[in-house]
């Protein structure tokens, strides 16, 4: 009878198994996207143009605040800050002196950046597909549903709820990534962040 009795508790822990492995991809997204208020990380951008060998790297660090404000500072090898208010985003090259800017709403729909942003559900804007384990990570694949949108598809890679890579495939067979370090989620940032004025004497492209 005893052990009848383990044998059962085995077979019934080893049934049980599947259950107590980590949400799906999708769902940590949808957990790190849900509680989401801001964000700073680290990153380390990559770009692969099709039929080059060449990998261009640059690194530097990542704001949000939701809803619609974004922050990108450019800290190697070109100096750049790119900053979302909310209704335009700018860009400020701070080596040829010059800042561009258009509006929000066009540049970031069916982006990555619009994603994270938007405090919206996610398939209103992306159709979301399960991609599986690789490099460690849970990953998921994202389709935007504009049809002019920038991306094609959007990889997203997870763990313990926490997003920790990004990969976006354009038309033309370019693949940018990015890596994220040393998240913070929900930290105190200053409004000043999603602000941008442009500096006196450098040129401004764009139609306010």
């Amino acid at each position: 009878m005893t052990i009848r009795f383990f044998s059962l508790l085995w077979l019934c822990l080893l049934g049980f198994a599947p259950v107590l492995r980590a949400a799906n991809a999708e769902t940590q997204l949808e957990t790190f996207l849900s509680g989401l208020h801001t964000l700073q990380a680290e990153f380390r951008q990559t770009i692969q143009r099709p039929d080059e060998d060449t990998v261009y790297v640059s690194n530097g660090i990542f704001y949000l605040k939701r809803p619609g404000q974004l922050r990108w500072e450019y800290e190697d090898p070109n100096t750049q800050v790119i900053v979302a208010d909310g209704k335009r985003i700018w860009l400020h090259d701070l080596e040829l002196e010059q800042v561009s800017h258009r509006s929000q709403k066009d540049a970031l729909d069916g982006t990555p950046a619009q994603l994270l942003s938007d405090t919206g559900p996610i398939n209103a804007h992306f159709n979301v597909t399960e991609a599986g384990e690789a490099d460690g990570l849970d990953w998921v694949e994202l389709r935007p549903k504009e049809k002019e949108a920038q991306f094609v598809r959007v990889r997203l890679g997870l763990s313990e709820n926490q997003l920790h890579r990004m990969e976006m495939y354009d038309s033309f067979g370019q693949v940018t990534r990015f890596t994220f370090n040393n998240l913070q989620h929900n930290p105190t940032l200053s409004d000043a962040l999603f602000v941008f004025v442009p500096p006196p004497a450098v040129d401004v492209i764009g139609d306010l």
